[in-house]
């Protein structure tokens, strides 16, 4: 028990840290992008680098691992996780060419609604209201998501004295209207596919367990896919010429962080606790984002922010609750049948031995 506890302990702290890195990957992408960056060949540029880490890295891990046997059915299941996923990075780099950093954080707040919805569609969640997991998590994840909201759409007055840069209203309100909505269109469909994601992921890795290996085929399918849209996709040679700038710390960046060590250890935990739970973190990118721009830029606390900061708290904590029940309740029936098995087992020996005296 001690050691599952330990167990969670780390596997929050290491999504929180991605969620911080996700804000960051937001702004450099952003920045790269204003100075001409291409959203498709960034999207092949990004695997492409990926690739020439995990090859290795799977290479190294499993020299003296065991792995489990690969099927033409798990092949198949990972090219269509390819399709999901480089479909979600183009729609994402491409709404958040159209918007901004702070909308792209805003838009993953609806990827938690998607996982929950999709995760009952497909039997990989199960909502008994009269269950306290139950309730908690769903209370959480709406909780969550309406806190997200209101980060996003209530301003309140403000309650901290910084110089303004600039805030999330401000951001907001200087795109163009066209850009914004074309932008959230975009991002809400990465939401909805990153979704379909998370649950096509869990149905592959809880099949084939080698999480490693899982991310570097699909990152090999992605580049692939991926070239060949760009290749359709841009004219412009130009395009293809990596700079020494803002575009190549983009492209290193998504690299190590958002097509290896991101994958690595949302399979990794998917396995372990299921898509709704890795999806109830993203809400914290829009709170993570707003403590940056107060701290670092100095932009201005407002109350909106505070309330929905406070609430997403409440309803991510309601979450982990719930989860660690789930855990809790699954541990206690399975050491139940493992010690009515081995009694089982105990007791029949002793029967037969009991019947061949008589």
């Amino acid at each position: 028990m001690g050691t599952a506890r330990s167990l969670s302990g780390y596997v929050i702290v290491m999504m929180v840290g991605l969620e911080f890195l996700e804000v960051g990957l937001n702004t450099i992408c952003k920045a790269a992008m204003r100075k001409g960056m291409s959203e498709l060949v960034f999207v092949f540029y990004s695997n492409a680098f990926a690739v020439f880490l995990l090859l290795p890295s799977s290479f190294i891990f499993y020299r003296k691992r065991s792995r489990p046997e690969i099927t033409l059915s798990i092949i198949f299941r990972i090219f269509v996780l390819a399709l999901l996923s480089c479909s979600a990075q183009m729609l994402t780099y491409i709404g958040l060419g159209y918007s901004s950093p702070t909308l792209a954080s805003a838009m993953t707040d609806l990827t938690p609604a998607f996982t929950f919805i999709l995760a009952m569609i497909f039997g990989m969640e199960k909502l008994n209201l009269r269950v306290q997991s139950s309730q908690a998590k769903f209370v959480g994840t709406i909780a969550s998501i309406s806190g997200a909201l209101i980060v996003s759409l209530y301003k309140g007055p403000p309650i901290s004295n910084n110089v303004p840069s600039m805030n999330i209203a401000n951001e907001l309100l200087s795109m163009p209207k066209s850009n914004w909505v074309i932008g959230g269109f975009f991002l809400a469909g990465h939401s909805l596919f990153l979704a379909l994601l998370f649950i096509l992921q869990t149905w592959i890795i809880r099949d084939y367990p080698a999480e490693l290996l899982v991310t570097t085929m699909c990152c090999i399918f992605v580049t692939v896919l991926s070239f060949i849209v760009s290749l359709i996709g841009e004219k412009d040679p130009t395009t293809w010429r990596l700079r020494p700038n803002t575009e190549l710390i983009a492209i290193v960046y998504s690299a190590v962080y958002a097509v290896a060590l991101r994958n690595v250890i949302h399979t990794y935990v998917l396995r372990k606790k299921g898509p709704v739970y890795v999806s109830m973190f993203k809400p914290l990118g829009m709170v993570i984002a707003v403590f940056l721009g107060v701290t670092i830029l100095g932009d201005i606390l407002h109350l909106g922010s505070v309330i929905g900061g406070a609430v997403i708290a409440l309803g991510f904590y309601a979450v982990i609750w719930g989860q660690a029940q789930q855990d809790r309740n699954r541990v206690e029936v399975e050491e139940t049948k493992t010690y009515s098995s081995l009694s089982h087992s105990h007791t029949v020996p002793l029967l037969q031995n009991k019947c061949t005296e008589v």
